[in-house]
């Protein structure tokens, strides 16, 4: 997915990148309607510990790209479904190595009013977290482990794999 704001006014930036995601620049894109006042933003940065997993070092994050494109997609479209007044909205994830302190998702949604926003962006977060193919990874003293509060996703089997 490409890492590049789109343009025009009510329109979803999607992405998934092995980049340091643009927290500033999606936050300014998202800022430059002059009919929303009312922006959130919520990036979700590594943090030190995990649920057992003192002292985490880094996570890794893997996807099935093409179906976070699709799930992502389906979320911004339901987004607008319930939130009409929904002006633009960014559903971003890295992929990859991060250390901590770094971006690994960001929601941005903007709105005439700061309800429709806040409802708009708490929800998205929620529903890329339960619903985008994407695991976690994580390193920490004494160990490493895929996370335990990743959650199972329908993803289709390749072709020609076993279950």
């Amino acid at each position: 997915m490409v890492m590049a704001p789109p343009l025009g006014d009510r329109m979803d930036w999607l992405g998934l990148s092995p980049e340091s995601l643009p927290v500033a620049e999606a936050l300014a894109w998202a800022s430059a309607l002059p009919g929303d006042g009312a922006v959130v933003c919520f990036c979700g940065n590594v943090r030190d510990h995990a649920p057992g997993r003192p002292s985490v070092e880094r996570l890794h994050y893997e996807a099935y790209s093409e179906g976070v494109e699709r799930v992502l997609g389906e979320l911004a479209g339901e987004a607008r479904r319930r939130w009409p007044a929904l002006g633009r909205l960014a559903l971003l994830h890295r992929l990859g190595t991060l250390a901590v302190g770094e971006a690994a998702v960001v929601v941005i949604a903007s709105a005439p009013h700061r309800e429709e926003a806040f409802a708009a962006a708490r929800w998205a977060i929620d529903a890329v977290k339960e619903r985008a193919p994407i695991w976690k990874y994580e390193t920490w003293s004494g160990g490493e482990g895929w996370s335990e509060d990743d959650h199972a996703v329908g993803v289709p089997a390749l072709p020609g794999a076993s279950t």
